[in-house]
């Protein structure tokens, strides 16, 4: 026997009350809906109001819809932008390196340019120079300081002679060979240059201090304290060394002395010039007899 055409819901409350709830709802809806249109055409107002009122209601849900859709819709860039950021950052890493090369290779000039400059100064203003030669070594690890030059007697090079660089006083010569010299530096504690303040004239004695540093001494004691910053100056004074070449500037006042820095580095210096005795001896009378 073939089943019925309409079928009921059967004694199953839960069916019999889904049916009834779903029947309510549309009945609601569709009721609420035609209010709504009633409403629309004879009271705008009104219906403006209870529209703003829905609206601020249900605006928390669209917002949280809002962001919910903008943050899943956001994971494809997002993704994207991860695995391009490795690209460019690698891009960046090798930007970097070849930007460091150019640095290092800019200061590498600049320091060359900066060397050549001062062997240009030195050569210019060095007209009695007696020969410019390296200085291809100096001590540091003991109190004694010598440098050495790569110049000797066959180049006109005797004990007693100023050496200097491009900034300032060296030393003198203290022993020759053929082609190699010995300079005691300014800064050997057995080295006294006769010296003034650039300033004012004021004479005093540079003691070189062992240590890298020259110790300024005044001829006259209780006046003219020494200041930071005091440039010192070779006087002239007992012949050797001639006026005006540049020794220490000071760096600490001691009250009656002063400790002072050189202002030319053996270290850091390539070639130096070797001067002629600023006063040399006067020749011996003619007939004299030797000793």
């Amino acid at each position: 026997m073939a089943p019925p055409a309409k079928r009921r819901p059967g004694h199953s409350r839960r069916a019999q009350y889904s049916l009834f709830l779903a029947y309510v709802l549309a009945i609601g809806g569709a009721t609420l809906g035609l209010l709504l249109v009633v409403l629309s055409q004879f009271d705008p107002p009104a219906f403006a109001a209870l529209r703003s009122a829905a609206a601020e209601i249900f605006m928390p849900v669209s917002s949280g819809a809002d962001r919910t859709r903008r943050g899943i819709g956001s994971i494809p860039q997002a993704i994207g932008d991860y695995i391009r950021a490795g690209s460019q950052n690698d891009d960046l890493r090798r930007r970097l390196i070849a930007e460091q090369r150019l640095v290092r290779q800019a200061r590498s000039l600049a320091y060359e340019n900066a060397r050549l400059r001062r062997l240009v100064r030195l050569q210019e203003g060095a007209t009695d120079a007696i020969v410019t030669a390296r200085l291809v070594s100096s001590t540091g690890s003991s109190t004694r300081r010598f440098g050495t030059l790569n110049a000797g007697r066959r180049h006109g090079v005797l004990p007693g002679q100023p050496v200097r660089g491009p900034d300032g006083l060296v030393g003198r010569v203290v022993e020759t060979g053929i082609n190699v010299s010995r300079v005691m530096l300014v800064t050997d504690p057995e080295s006294v240059i006769p010296v003034r303040r650039a300033r004012d004239g004021l004479p005093a004695f540079a003691y070189g201090h062992g240590d890298g540093l020259v110790e300024i001494r005044g001829v006259t004691t209780g006046v003219n304290a020494f200041r930071a910053g005091d440039q010192f100056v070779t006087s002239g004074a007992g012949g050797v060394f001639a006026p005006g070449t540049p020794v220490a500037q000071v760096t600490r006042p001691l009250g009656d002395s002063a400790l002072a820095r050189p202002f030319a580095h053996p270290d850091r210096l390539d070639f130096a010039v070797v001067q002629p005795i600023f006063l040399a001896a006067p020749p011996a009378p003619a007939g004299a007899e030797e000793p």
